[in-house]
């Protein structure tokens, strides 16, 4: 046994040492086919054309969250629960428009694992029970001067939690006012609002 680990602890140095001579030995450099001084110039920047009829980002009301969401008689009070960030309502932002109606379409935003929700308008239900599925449904409502509130509630988490949706809220010119995702537990709400002027 003492032969065998011998002859082959005196291959394995003997591989080493010659493979170790080839490399310190003949090192020859590949030289490139085409030179490598070839002198580029970076093209000149050029402004983008201002041009008038570009849409301008809608104008943002300012709203404290924790003033909205106080009243705990319409909205679940927030669950202190570690590691789990959705037990809570959450603020889709407010805008101000001067569009007359306003369209709101929502799907379900992951996969379609039964997620349900409850639409709110000015704290009246408008859409009593809603199935979030892979396509896009929704509603067209009349604005009200001033203040126009949208409360989407969730009825349950689906088979994945938490309630998640993607929403996309249209002015009366077809241009999108708001577009993004909500992420909510059983019982809280995510809200919209669009102010018009």
């Amino acid at each position: 046994m003492k032969k065998i680990v011998f002859s082959i602890l005196i291959t394995a140095l003997s591989v080493q040492a010659y493979s170790q001579g080839e490399i310190n030995g003949k090192y020859k450099e590949v030289k490139p086919k085409t030179p490598q001084s070839q002198e580029v110039t970076p093209p000149k920047e050029t402004p983008p054309p201002s041009d008038p009829t570009l849409p301008k980002d809608p104008v943002v009301l300012k709203i404290n969250p924790e003033e909205l969401f106080k009243n705990n008689a319409f909205y679940k009070r927030e669950a202190n629960v570690e590691g789990i960030f959705y037990r809570r309502n959450e603020y889709l932002g407010g805008y101000i428009t001067n569009s007359s109606t306003s369209t709101v379409r929502y799907r379900d935003a992951a996969f379609v694992d039964g997620d349900k929700i409850r639409v709110w308008l000015n704290e009246k239900v408008i859409e009593p029970e809603v199935n979030l599925v892979g396509e896009f449904q929704g509603f067209k409502i009349t604005l009200e001067k001033g203040m126009n509130k949208i409360d989407f509630e969730a009825l349950n988490e689906g088979s994945a939690s938490p309630n998640t949706a993607e929403f996309q809220v249209f002015d009366d010119n077809g241009k999108v006012v708001k577009a993004s995702q909500w992420n909510v537990g059983t019982g809280y709400k995510a809200t919209i609002i669009l102010y018009k002027e």
